[in-house]
């Protein structure tokens, strides 16, 4: 590879220290051999259920605590009831409108209001109900799925300097030739995050105008909601065929997809 080619590598590391995602890990291989693909429909089922048992808890709350508000004010019972419905009336308007946009692949809501904005955090708190249920892994792969989806439908540019790669340090020898090839040919700096906070800390420093980031599915819906309200975000989930933070692997023809439609 000629010399103007290669990519800037801001940093590497390449031990085996896990990510704190993974501190239940036993050892033992993962199951499908680390590869979680999903359908973006799980993720929608299993926000629903989300969205159902928060309202669900909500109103229990409420109908715990009224006795004691009704105290206070006679009024305050029959407000908090409406609070709820109204809140329910826009929750459930605003998922309906996330899931017809991604039917249509047309964005009928704002990124503010999607996939850079309140879609985040259903993201977090759909993937701690999955976890309970031992489906996590599965229902953060169709998450990050259908959040690339909404923002793949803004069809942003940038220029090359102006786009940060950003992959982990567990990458197979093979996967990191690929991704600094794939770089070195569009000319995108590349980082190799050891910890979340280092990636943010070059997001902060570098302050690019979007970025494709590679992680596994935990790490990648904990980056999304700490850095995509901030930056856009394109994730690409790996395989974890070794177990996680070590030999992963990446579908290299979609990340250079992405990386094309930012800059070309």
């Amino acid at each position: 590879m000629a010399e103007s080619s290669r990519p800037q590598l801001i940093h590497i590391d390449v031990d085996r220290r896990l990510g704190h995602e993974w501190d239940e890990w036993d050892g033992k291989p993962l199951p499908n051999r680390g590869d979680y693909d999903s359908s973006p429909r799980l993720f929608f089922w299993w926000s629903a259920l989300t969205l159902v048992a928060g309202g669900g808890l909500a109103a229990f709350i409420i109908y715990v605590l009224n006795p004691r508000f009704g105290l206070l004010h006679p009024a305050i019972p029959g407000l908090l009831w409406e609070a709820w419905a109204v809140a329910g009336l826009l929750l459930g308007s605003w998922w309906l409108l996330l899931a017809l946009g991604y039917l249509l692949n047309r964005p009928l809501l704002p990124e503010r209001l999607a996939e850079r904005g309140p879609f985040l955090r259903l993201m977090r708190f759909t993937s701690g109900v999955a976890n309970r249920f031992g489906r996590r892994d599965w229902v953060e792969n169709a998450a990050v799925k259908v959040y690339n989806a909404l923002a793949m439908m803004r069809g942003r540019k940038v220029g090359k300097g102006e786009l940060l790669l950003l992959i982990p340090r567990c990458l197979s020898k093979e996967t990191l030739d690929g991704v600094l090839g794939i770089a070195g040919k569009y000319g995108v700096p590349v980082f190799v995050a050891t910890r979340g906070q280092l990636a943010r800390r070059v997001i902060r420093e570098r302050r690019p105008r979007a970025v494709v980031a590679v992680a596994c599915e935990r790490d990648m819906v904990t980056g999304l909601h700490d850095v995509a309200g901030k930056v856009p975000v394109l994730g690409l989930t790996m395989t974890l065929p070794a177990g996680p933070c070590k030999d992963a692997r990446l579908n290299l023809d979609r990340l250079e997809e992405w990386v094309r439609a930012y800059v070309v």
